[in-house]
């Protein structure tokens, strides 16, 4: 008994070791989180005390992820034409491993949204991290604001594949989506088609070969 107890405090320390993300500034002025100590040049180090738990309630994220979320929350504003550029604003996304909620711009309610954050609801793609909007998509522009709310570089949280939602049902794209294919007209007969035509059967003639019929 005495053994399994020291087996479980082992287990609960190293728990609460693995839930000790840390918090600190690196050489260019970003705010960053990180499960592991911070590199030696990191200026204004904190260590938190955070149940993992808190990483979030529908799937396990980095805490560094987690914590700018929970902050800065990204949405992306596209619409069901926009293929492209939101397609390179997805990419982006999943590359540096953030999630985002996106909303698609085609009717009177989606476009109220749009323009309640952004001021109108005449151009997508549209970006918001937190309060900070930007309209339409530079890639600079877009690092920038996930840098300052401290969201990880690429390749320090596990890249994603979210993608594209189908479009919104009643949206013109969905109802051409579920629209069967017309089917195709048969061809006309040409003026030289002979399968309408009737007659008595070919008689054999006389070069016909061995076994054919008489």
């Amino acid at each position: 008994m005495i053994r399994q107890g020291i087996l479980i405090a082992l287990c609960c320390f190293a728990g609460l070791a693995q839930a000790q993300p840390y918090r600190w500034v690196d050489d260019k002025g970003r705010v960053q989180f990180t499960d592991t100590p911070p590199p030696a040049g990191a200026k204004d180090v904190r260590k938190e005390n955070i149940p993992a738990s808190s990483a979030g309630p529908a799937e396990a994220l980095p805490y560094s992820v987690a914590r700018a979320r929970k902050d800065f929350p990204v949405t992306f504003y596209s619409s069901p034409t926009c293929k492209e550029t939101c397609d390179q604003a997805r990419a982006l996304f999943n590359k540096r491993g953030i999630p985002f909620t996106e909303v698609q711009v085609w009717d009177e309610a989606s476009q109220a949204k749009l323009k309640a954050v952004a001021g109108s609801a005449e151009e997508v793609p549209v970006l918001t991290v937190g309060r900070s909007v930007q309209k339409g998509f530079e890639p600079g522009a877009y690092n920038s604001l996930l840098d300052s709310a401290g969201y990880p570089q690429a390749g320090f949280a596990p890249a994603r594949s979210q993608s594209a939602p189908p479009p919104p049902e009643g949206s013109p794209e969905a109802k051409a989506a579920a629209k069967p294919a017309a089917a195709e007209p048969a061809p006309k007969a040409g003026p030289y088609d002979t399968s309408g035509l009737k007659g008595t059967p070919q008689k054999p003639g006389q070069y016909s070969l061995p076994g054919d019929a008489k």
